[in-house]
């Protein structure tokens, strides 16, 4: 079985954001593999180790993305690929169109990811990239099981769990629950500086160069801080005429 995991490296969950000048700034900060991205790459390993095959680690990214495939490789994947190019600006439409270019020239079974990054946390590039392939997916697995040529998945539904059979080759994208992703072993990170780690840009994809953002951003900025509450004091009508002039002219939500 030929498995793709499709991953993404960003800031470490406990990592102080800093912004200034309207992004966000990187000198010295640490950088992980996205969590839920974790989820598919042990789930990708235990395939894996059931049915044979192969898994594929398959990024966008810039440089420091390999220090995230190096550590999903420590964990037990086979080979990775990191796609980097001063020419990508990063958007998931953009993304999305790049791994489609990359996988449509690759046989696989099955591709995996997690069900969005913590970072921008838009959920949009494995659902695009499936569309793009034209492959049937589910999101937000909590349990995977494969016979033959057919997939059966468990998702999360907002508190209810929907049960999904689709044919071979699709996308998965992880939630928490799915597994317990393991931590890279000793002999593990040996073995990880000897696999498979291909560098490519656009021009080594046939396609890719074509690709191009949809959308960009202009600036990030913290929200207001929060003040502190007000009680109002007073009769009931009174207390209801403050607060609809409160909500109408301070907070404007009215």
């Amino acid at each position: 079985m030929d498995i793709f995991v499709l991953l993404k490296q960003t800031f470490d969950t406990e990592e102080k954001i800093v912004l200034q000048a309207g992004s966000v700034q990187e000198d010295g900060a640490k950088f992980v593999i996205n969590p839920y991205d974790e989820y598919a790459v042990e789930q990708a390993i235990q395939l894996r180790d059931e049915f044979g095959g192969k898994v594929t680690l398959l990024s966008v990214g810039p440089d420091r993305t390999a220090e995230a495939l190096r550590t999903a490789l420590a964990m037990g994947a086979d080979e990775a690929v990191l796609i980097t190019d001063e020419r990508i600006q990063g958007d998931e439409y953009e993304v999305a169109e790049i791994l489609a270019q990359y996988l449509r020239s690759q046989s696989f079974d099955l591709l995996l990811g997690g069900n969005f990054s913590v970072d921008n946390g838009a959920g949009q590039v494995a659902i695009r990239l499936a569309a793009l392939l034209e492959i049937p997916h589910a999101a937000s697995i909590t349990k995977l099981e494969i016979s033959g040529a057919v997939a059966v998945a468990h998702r999360d539904a907002e508190g209810d769990i929907e049960v999904i059979e689709v044919p071979l080759p699709a996308l998965f994208t992880a939630q928490q629950g799915l597994n317990e992703p393991r931590y890279p072993s000793l002999p593990g990170i040996m073995k990880a500086k000897k696999k498979p780690f291909q560098h490519l840009t656009l021009d080594d994809i046939e396609g890719a160069d074509s690709a191009s953002a949809k959308t960009t951003r202009l600036e990030l900025k913290l929200p207001p801080e929060r003040q502190a509450g007000r009680i109002l004091k007073g009769e009931i009508a009174q207390q209801v005429t403050e607060l609809v002039q409160a909500l109408r002219n301070e907070s404007k939500v009215i």
